[in-house]
Order: C-alpha cells, then structure tokens, then sequence
C-alpha cells in the first residue's frame, strides 16, 4: 500500500492540534499538585486509551502481541522509557533557558534525533537523499528546522518587551551552560519515541498479516512504546507524590502543603470535575500518537519524515493556542510579524515534506 501522503499531512495536522491542546484541560484542574493530575492523566494517555482503542481497531491484538519476538517488544518498551525521561527534563529546560530558546534548542534536536535517527541506524539514508524526491523531503526538514528557530526567536524578542533586565529576562534561574546540557539530554531522549515506533515494524507487520486494516496497524506499537513511557512517569511521579505528602488529594483531601492547603480546602475541591479534565487531557495527549500512527501509514517510503511533520504541527497549534489565549496581546507589531513568519514556515515544511512523499508515491 502506497498511501496518499496528503491525507497523511492531515492526519499529521491533527495530532499536532491534539497534543497542542491537551494542557488546556489540565490549566481548569484545581487542588491538585502537578504529579497528581500528571499521572491521573498519564493513565488515561498510556494505558486506558492505547489499550481501548488498539483493541477496538485490531483484529487480534493479544495474539499479534504474543507472536511479537520478545527483542521487539523489549526495544519498544526501552525506547518509550527513554522518551519519558526526555519528557521528564524537558520542564528544566524551560526553567534554565526560557521557552524560546529552550524550546528551539531541545525540540531542535527531537526533531534531528527522531526524523535522521532511524533512516541513518537502518543504513537508507543514503539511498533517500540519492533521489530527488528524497531531497526535497530533506528539505522540508530543514525548513521545519527554519520555522522552529523563527518561532524561538519571536519568543525570546517577547520576553525582552515583557522586562528589559537583558539577555536572561524574564527567565529567573538562567544558566545558559546547565540550560543547554539538559536541552540536549532531552531533545536526544525525547526523540527516542520516534525509535521506538521504528523498533515496532514488526508488530505492524503482523498486525496487517492478521487482518487489521493498514490505517490501524500502529496502534499495538503504541501500546508497547507507552507502556515504557509510563514507567518512567510512575516512578517520578512515585517519587514527587511520596516527598509532597500528596497522595491525599486523590481523595479529595487537601494537600500537606499548607500553602495549597489553605488556597483549595477538602470542600472546596472539585474531585469529580478535575478527573473529568484529567481523563479528557490525557486522552487528547493519546490523540496525538492516534493520529500520528494514520499519518505515518499514508507517507509511504518516507515514513520517517512523519516525525518532522508532528514535530511542526505542535509548534504550529501552540503558537496559535498562544494567540488564542492572548499570551501574544502585548507584543509588539515587529515580534507578531516575527511569529507569523514563523508559523508560515512551518505550514510551507509541511507542504514540501507531503511534496516530496507524492513524488515518491508517484
């Protein structure tokens, strides 16, 4: 099946919009610490929804996953749990370098490590840039690169209007050595997701062998990959829960901490509403590998390039969440323009990269 790499930028565009959005639920939850609402929606995003719909859209998942050979499922597993370690650090950046520069730093490097990574391991990176549509896949990658850096640096010119206290305003612990030491150590692991769906062609393989339609049959790799990824977040979520005292708010009850405690009191939780929100951003954050999944099965020969699409579609729709919720109002008309740009070249990597997988099909 070749596919139609259009239909799979728009697959892309989805799970961009799914993982762009999937804070927003979590911003309404009150009275939970982070590690709280963080694995209440971790559940929902790395084992209810994997499981529920892998086993609505699979014909045999408990057998295509019993006929996996066992190194398959053990790089599956370990490249998700090195993924969730860069997703762990990827908050430290942020906090070391500010979000524009960590953010073109580390997604940066997630977006090389996830889209080179596989083609160069496996040997074919030299046989796709041989070809001409393969050349101009590679470029929309580097164009992808381009859109990333526009959209760090409209960012970084928004935190010097917000305070004109110099380079490192508005970032309060900036440490520019220990910033990029652990932007690269989570842009290299984060980008380890992209290895682990790698990893897992031969559970597609048999998924297909077993009568799934080709659209689904990324959806048991999702499975193996996340339950990696959960492990990583359980134990440091284990850890957080423990030192804060916070198990308590599970149950509605108030946490240890008095200055949370007295901000939300046991009444004045809204237990039933912040597991509703949990449960709905978690399962958005699962959208995005769901669609992605679909979108990777359109790219033909090109699949790799679906990393670098996801990677633009989430920049793309959280700078346009940005401007929804007016965290732009203030900026200048020289930076808005900056971030436009931006976004525009984001939208032009998408096209050439679905460019390039066209002509490849073609």
């Amino acid at each position: 099946m070749m596919g139609n790499p259009l239909l799979g930028v728009v697959f892309h565009w989805l799970g961009g919009l799914s993982s762009a959005s999937f804070y927003v639920p979590y911003k309404r939850i009150r009275g939970w610490s982070w590690e709280i609402f963080w694995i209440v929606g971790g559940i929902f995003s790395w084992v209810v929804a994997p499981w529920l719909f892998a086993s609505l859209q699979t014909r045999d998942l408990a057998g295509v996953l019993s006929r996996t050979p066992g190194d398959t499922l053990g790089w599956c597993y370990f490249w998700g749990a090195m993924w969730g370690l860069g997703g762990l650090t990827f908050g430290l950046t942020m906090r070391y370098l500010g979000l524009s520069l960590g953010m073109a730093v580390a997604l940066g490097l997630t977006t090389v490590i996830g889209t080179l990574g596989p083609p160069i391991f496996r040997g074919t990176f030299g046989e796709l840039a041989s070809t001409g549509s393969g050349r101009v896949t590679l470029l929309g990658i580097l164009v992808t690169l381009l859109g990333i850096a526009i959209v760090a640096h409209a960012g970084r010119m928004k935190e010097r209007e917000a305070d004109d206290g110099g380079a490192d305003a508005g970032v309060a612990e900036f440490d520019l050595k220990k910033g990029f030491g652990i932007a690269i150590f989570s842009g290299v692991l984060s980008g380890c997701f992209a290895w682990g769906l790698d990893a897992g062609q031969p559970i597609r393989d048999l998924t297909v062998a077993a009568g799934t339609a080709p659209l689904w049959q990324g959806l048991p790799v999702l499975c193996v990959v996340l339950a990696g990824g959960l492990t990583t977040n359980l134990v440091w979520c284990a850890y957080l829960i423990a030192r804060n005292r916070s198990v308590g708010e599970l149950a509605g009850r108030p946490a240890a901490r008095a200055d949370a405690a007295a901000a939300f009191p046991a009444a004045r939780i809204p237990l039933l509403r912040n597991y509703l929100l949990a449960a709905l951003g978690g399962t958005l954050w699962y959208f995005q590998f769901f669609f992605y999944t679909m979108g990777e099965s359109q790219m033909g020969r090109f699949g790799f390039s679906s990393w670098t699409l996801h990677m633009a579609s989430i920049i793309l729709f959280s700078t346009l969440w940005g401007f929804a919720l007016r965290e732009w109002a203030s900026a200048s008309s020289r930076t808005r323009r900056t971030v436009w740009t931006g976004i525009g070249t984001l939208v032009m990597s998408t096209v050439v990269i679905g460019s390039g997988n066209m002509l490849a099909a073609g």
